[in-house]
């Protein structure tokens, strides 16, 4: 499947009705900690293509990324990884944590 970028609340709520599970990456374009994160979630999803896994741009998608801290009471971070299932946050992780390791620990079987 691949990772899909998306930018509007919209497109977020469009995913909780299409998916019953779905993961959310989400990126500063602006820090270094973000790349290598990103790098990793990389790694993690192109071996493992039956994921739905998504990502936002938080420079470019504040509004969003606010309304997923704010309905879901997760703290807003960046990088962070945020794992959906049943239209609740089973699990997410941030910074250096965030490698393809613990995504593949906390995420499989997808």
């Amino acid at each position: 499947m691949g990772k899909i970028k998306i930018d509007t609340i919209e497109q977020f709520q469009d995913l909780i009705e299409k998916h019953n599970k779905f993961v959310i990456f989400k990126n500063s374009v602006t820090c270094p900690i973000s790349a290598a994160a990103f790098s990793q979630f990389d790694e993690f999803t192109n071996g493992h293509p039956e994921i739905a896994a998504y990502y936002l741009n938080v420079q470019e998608s504040r509004s969003l990324s606010n309304y997923i801290a704010e309905t879901y009471h997760i703290k807003h971070e960046s990088p962070q990884v945020l794992l959906f299932e049943n239209e609740n946050v089973r699990w997410h992780t941030s910074h250096w944590e965030i490698t393809k390791e613990a995504l593949e620990v906390n995420i499989l079987p997808f």
